[in-house]
C-alpha cells in the first residue's frame, strides 16, 4: 500500500511531554485538575476555542476561591510542555521529502502560545505542510468530524494516509475515518522507520 501522507500528533509525538507534572503543579496549588476535567466542562470548551485564555483561567481561579493568580494557573499548566529535540526535527524532516506531513492537536492557546515562544513558530511551518489545532478549527480528536474535516481541508485520500499518536482513543478515532494508524508508545524516533515498512507492505 502506497502511503503519501502523514498526519502526528504533537505533544508526547512530537514534543516530549509530562501530563505528571502539570497534575502535581496544580495539585500544589490546592486543585485536583482531574476532578476539575470531570466536573466542569471548560476543558473540551477550551480545546475547541469555545472560551479564550481568560475565562479558563478566571474559572479555575474562582474554583480556588481566589487564592491563586492567573499567571501561578498558567505556569502550572504550562508545566507539563518539555522539549523538542534537534534529532526529531531531523527526522521529521527527513519524512518530509518522503512523505506530506499534517500536524494534528488537541491543545490550546495557551500552550501553543508557549511551545511556539520556546521553539519558534517557524519551525513548525516549515515542518509540516498543513497544522491543525483544535482550539483553531473547533473540533478535536477522536471526534469523527475531526479527522474527517483533516482529510476534505487537506486533500488527503484516507487509503494513503497514516495517522500516529500516542493516545489509543485517538487511534481507534481515525481508524473509524478509514486512515491506517501508529500507536506512538514512545516519541517519534527511528521506529517510525520499520513500522512505515510495515504498512506499505501491508504487515501492520
Amino acid at each position: 500500500m502506497k502511503i503519501k501522507n502523514i498526519i502526528f500528533d504533537l505533544g508526547g509525538v512530537i514534543l516530549n511531554l509530562d501530563q505528571n507534572r502539570t497534575l502535581n503543579a496544580f495539585k500544589l496549588l490546592g486543585a485536583d485538575l482531574e476532578a476539575y476535567n470531570e466536573s466542569l466542562s471548560i476543558f473540551k470548551e477550551y480545546e475547541t476555542g469555545k472560551i479564550d485564555s481568560y475565562t479558563f483561567k478566571q474559572t479555575i481561579h474562582l474554583e480556588l476561591k481566589g487564592t491563586v493568580s492567573h499567571e501561578q494557573i498558567e505556569i502550572a499548566w504550562n508545566s507539563m510542555l518539555l522539549d523538542l529535540p534537534p534529532r526529531r526535527v531531523e527526522l521529521v524532516q527527513k519524512l518530509k521529502t518522503r512523505y506530506r506531513l499534517i500536524l494534528l492537536s488537541n491543545t490550546n492557546t495557551m500552550h501553543m502560545d508557549d511551545i511556539y515562544k520556546v521553539n519558534g513558530r517557524e519551525i513548525f511551518d516549515s515542518l509540516f505542510d498543513k497544522i491543525y489545532l483544535s482550539h483553531e478549527i473547533g473540533l478535536r480528536k477522536p471526534n469523527l468530524d475531526c479527522y474527517d474535516f483533516v482529510l476534505k481541508d487537506a486533500g488527503l485520500l484516507a487509503h494513503e494516509t497514516i495517522f500516529i499518536d500516542d493516545s489509543i482513543t485517538n487511534i481507534k478515532g481515525a481508524e473509524a475515518a478509514g486512515i491506517r494508524s501508529i500507536l506512538a508508545l514512545e516519541p517519534l524516533d527511528g521506529w517510525i522507520e520499520d513500522e512505515l515498512v510495515k504498512v506499505e507492505m501491508g504487515t501492520l
